[in-house]
């Protein structure tokens, strides 16, 4: 059977079955070109019901270190560098940890209340002051 071909900008692209893979090397040589090689992409995960992923992102981003570290977030767990996940510990506190995606090593983590500020803030400084040092 002879598949149809499409002539597009001097490449040639042959339509069928091959199209789908052609399409997942483009996007994921796309990600890899706008993320440069300095910036790591971190992805939020919140298993407490009262504190949810957005606003722990929301946090990062108006930090000025999470910036300067050359840190990004992402939605896609799969792209990330660093998963930061928090849940719900006993009663008023909250325990997060911080995961290198790729060796599944612990970067930092520690346990935070909700009293005297907000937990989504807390866990933003104590995590980039964290990963600043290079320790948990």
């Amino acid at each position: 059977m002879m598949l149809p071909i499409c002539a597009l900008s001097g490449a040639i692209f042959v339509i069928g079955s091959s199209a789908r893979a052609q399409e997942l090397s483009y996007t994921a040589t796309t990600r890899a070109r706008t993320t440069t090689a300095a910036q790591r992409r971190v992805f939020v995960r919140s298993k407490a019901l009262l504190v949810k992923a957005s606003v722990v992102e929301d946090k990062l981003m108006k930090r000025n270190e999470f910036a300067q570290m050359g840190l990004v977030l992402t939605r896609d767990p799969i792209d990330a560098d660093i998963i930061l996940e928090l849940r719900h510990d006993v009663l008023t506190k909250y325990v997060y940890s911080a995961i290198d995606a790729h060796t599944q090593t612990v970067l930092a983590g520690g346990k935070v209340s909700s009293l005297g500020g907000t937990v989504a803030g807390k866990v933003a400084k104590r995590f980039l002051k964290q990963l600043a040092q290079g320790h948990p």
